[in-house]
């Protein structure tokens, strides 16, 4: 199995994908999906959601083998959160 390389540094990654989620993706996604996960493929703009990471990168990956993945959580500001969450209250 080929290993893909990304032909774009993160900063433009990051920037196709989410003009592409923002333009067209979000509207069509969006409602009754919150916590989803969106695969996009920032060159040609096919995109899977799936509940989890794995399911939507397979199922794009299915459709476009070559695909440069970008991964948005629907409703959220990240895919992911690292370490444990503050057990501090908010002021």
């Amino acid at each position: 199995m080929a290993v893909r390389q990304p032909r774009y540094s993160k900063e433009e990654f990051a920037q196709r994908g989410d003009a592409l989620y923002e333009s067209q993706i979000r509207s069509q996604v969006e409602e009754g999906n919150d916590g989803k996960i969106v695969a996009i493929d920032i060159e040609t703009g096919a995109f899977e959601v799936a509940e989890d990471l794995v399911t939507a990168a397979k199922h794009l990956s299915a459709r476009v083998p070559d695909a440069q993945t970008w991964f948005i959580r629907i409703g959220h500001s990240a895919v992911d959160r690292f370490g444990a969450r503050s057990l501090r209250t908010k002021p």
